[in-house]
Parts: structure tokens; sequence; C-alpha cells
């Protein structure tokens, strides 16, 4: 439990810090936060083995922290340094560590969800039993790729979960102007899936949830559509306005903050102590100050490096 609550606050401090650095001009380019869906990235790769794949879409920072990769190099990576975890030329929405099965956060919408069935159909091959955990948006779920990649994975009966996060808002256009079913678990039926919507606020409810479609997907009975309804907090990037919601929504929604919500239940249910409460957030300040610290002192690439990781040996 109170590992669970370390990584959304580790994930939480982490994207604030991100802001901070991205305002001080130290992150360039586009930078899309966590902050508010903490839990549904926790709490779904919670489920998992550690050999099991995670595929991501560009607000992934959250799901690679949840699958173990180093802060310091992600804070790197987002620096465009060469101790970065794609060697500072991925930057923000390219996080990539084979070693820990987190095989990338793609910039095109739905662009990760062929690669999550090619993933689950190699697995299927090898008879490893490795399922494939696959983020997306809402945003991905009108995108050709969605449709295609459920209708393999169902036909082939693959080891993929399809997580879908629901923030209510794409990049700026509410769901309900963009989906004429607004409940968008309902598309499973069409390719002979089990869909299931669930509170993305709630850790438990996620890591639940995602346990039966891990579970399902390795007794070779296929993938799930899982749809976690969620909220962002901050705009789609650092560069939105946020115009298209009112405050009295966003501040409503900030009473359902997923690590407020689940820290007074493991005070209350589980007997925490403020103390390591307190300690937990202390742990987490330290390895922020360090990862900055080290993403300024890491080096920057040389230019050579542009003729590097072209092509494939």
């Amino acid at each position: 439990m109170l590992n669970l609550y370390r990584q959304m606050v580790l994930i939480r401090r982490f994207e604030e810090t991100a802001a901070e650095m991205y305002a001080r001009g130290r992150i360039a380019g586009f930078l899309h936060l966590y902050i508010g869906q903490e839990a549904t990235g926790v709490g779904a790769i919670a489920a998992l083995r550690p050999d099991d794949y995670v595929v991501s879409h560009y607000r992934e920072h959250g799901h690679a922290l949840a699958k173990g990769l180093e802060p310091r190099r992600v804070m790197a990576e987002l620096f465009g340094k060469a101790t970065g975890v794609s060697r500072g030329k991925g930057g923000s929405m390219h996080l990539f560590d084979t070693s820990l099965g987190f095989l990338g956060g793609y910039a095109i919408v739905g662009g990760g969800m062929p690669i999550a069935v090619g993933l689950g159909l190699a697995s299927a091959y090898r008879g490893d039993s490795r399922t494939v955990l696959n983020f997306f948006g809402d945003g991905a779920a009108n995108e050709g790729e969605f449709h295609e990649s459920l209708n393999l994975a169902a036909l082939w009966k693959l080891p993929v979960v399809f997580l879908l996060e629901n923030n209510l808002y794409a990049m700026g256009t509410a769901v309900s102007r963009a989906c004429a079913e607004p409940e968008l678990y309902r598309r499973a039926v069409a390719y002979g899936m089990p869909g299931e919507r669930i509170d993305g606020m709630e850790v438990l409810t996620v890591l639940e949830a995602t346990k039966r479609a891990v579970e399902r997907a390795r007794a070779g009975e296929g993938p799930t559509l899982l749809e976690a309804v969620t909220y962002r907090y901050r705009g789609h990037s650092m560069a939105d306005p946020v115009q298209y919601r009112t405050k009295e929504e966003e501040a409503d929604w900030k009473k359902r903050d997923p690590i407020a919500r689940f820290r007074a239940r493991l005070e209350s249910a589980e007997k925490i102590a403020k103390a390591d409460f307190a300690k937990i957030d202390n742990e987490v300040e330290t390895t922020l100050r360090e990862a900055v610290q080290f993403a300024e002192e890491s080096p920057e690439l040389p230019i050579s490096a542009l003729y590097e990781d072209i092509y494939a040996e």
C-alpha cells in the first residue's frame, strides 16, 4: 500500500518539477504532464510481472516511472542529455527502456497500439505468457489504429490489455462532442472482448480491474478493453491555456485527488502513521533534487551523434 502511495507521490512531484524546469527553459519542446492521472498508471502497472511489456502514449512520464525507469535518467532525457533513457534524442514523448519492458511513448495518437499488438503476437508465438499493457487516450479511440488493433488482438486472442485513459478532453475537445457513444468501453463488444469502465482516480480499483484482465490474457483468453475515467489537472501540454473547461469543473475533480484520497484511506483503514507519509514525502523530494542535479550536470550529445541510431545493425 505504501509503495503505491510512494509511486503516485513520485510521479506528482516529478511532473511538478518538470513543469518548473520547463518554465526555466531547461526543458524544450512539448511537455505533457500526468498530474491527476497517477492512480491509473500506478494501479495498472502494479498488476504486471516485471517481464511484461508496457506501450504508452506521449503523456508517459508517469508510466515510465511506475515501470521502474530511474527518475534521474528520465529527467536527463527531458533535458536532452546523453545520460537520458533515450540518450537525449527522444525527449518527453519518446521514453524507452527495453531492459524494463517499457517500449516507448509515441507522439502519434494511437501509434503505439499496433506495436502493442505486435508484441502480443510475439509473446503468443513464444508461449512465454508475457502480457502487453497498452495505454492510450480517449483521443485515440476514433483513430483507425484503435479499430484495427482491437480487431486483430481479438481475432488472434493475443495477450494485450488495452487501457483507455479517458481524461474527458483528449487534446481539447470533450468526449461528448467527439464520440457518438461517450462510454467508450462499450466498443469492446464489437470485437468480441470484455469491456469495463472503472474509476481511474482510485488506485486499488484500477489495480484489481487490471489484474483480472492480465489473468485472462495469460490464460490465453485474449484481450480486454478497460476504460479508466480520470482527469488531468493541467492542460493538454504546457502550451495549453485550458479555455475549454470551467474552473468549477476543475475544482470538483480536484476534490477527488487520487493521492489525497488514497492517503486518507490508508490513515483511517490501515492505521498508517503520519510519520510514514512524511518520510516518503521527504525521500521523494530528495530523489527529485538529485534528479535535477544529475540532469544539469550530464553531458550534451556530440554533434556526431546525429549520424548514430539511424539504421539498425
